[in-house]
């Protein structure tokens, strides 16, 4: 039936120890050691990714500060140059206003001068008017 053979199962288990140890050192060990080695530079990548994230976080809000402020400068900027415009507006209107004034008191003073010499100038007539009247009431 069956043997068993004493030394034929040692000889099998030589070869079987021989094989995990032959793939142990070709396999195995190199194997783990690619899987560690893919490990810290993984876990070192994760890091500077993290760190970058950081960075860029911290490069995000200076950039906004940097944006903040420069709105806010802008801002001001534009309320001075407002403020100065109304102000020359303002200087402006108040020049032309006074000159309007200083031309219309010419004006009115020119007025009655031409009104002071009409005057004369119908009373100087007014002989005349009255003659030039009777007469054409008379023709009536």
């Amino acid at each position: 039936m069956l043997d068993i053979h004493v030394s034929l199962m040692l000889i099998v288990l030589a070869i079987f120890f021989f094989l995990i140890f032959q793939l142990n050192q070709r396999l195995f060990i190199p194997l783990l050691r690619f899987m560690d080695t893919r490990d810290r530079t993984i876990a070192k990548d994760l890091e500077a990714a993290r760190n970058l994230s950081n960075d860029s976080e911290s490069l995000q809000e200076q950039a906004r500060q940097k944006l903040e402020k420069a709105r806010s400068e802008a801002a001001r900027m534009r309320q001075e140059a407002i403020a100065t415009v109304k102000e020359e507006n303002q200087k402006a209107y108040e020049g032309k206003q006074r000159e309007l004034e200083s031309q219309y008191a010419e004006f009115t003073q020119r007025l009655e001068t031409e009104r002071e010499t009409l005057k004369s100038a119908v009373l100087s007539q007014l002989p005349l008017i009255k003659e030039g009247l009777k007469a054409k009431f008379s023709q009536i």
